[in-house]
């Protein structure tokens, strides 16, 4: 399972891939059914839509 916070280091971001088991360590856990990542000019977003219907978003 893989922990997501803003804590978590961009390169394990990046290597997320769809059906990885992640959690938010609060009420989000799930496996990884979509990932969206944009760049606003000052972060990086990564979004990551969970089976479950939950989203967990991250900017670094």
């Amino acid at each position: 399972m893989i922990r997501l916070n803003n804590d978590t280091p961009s390169a394990v971001l990046q290597e997320v891939k769809k059906g990885d088991l992640v959690t938010d360590t609060f009420s989000k856990t799930g496996l990884v059914e979509e990932i969206e990542t944009s760049d606003d000019g000052l972060y990086r977003i990564y979004t990551f839509h969970l089976v479950t219907g939950r989203t967990i978003t991250i900017k670094k």
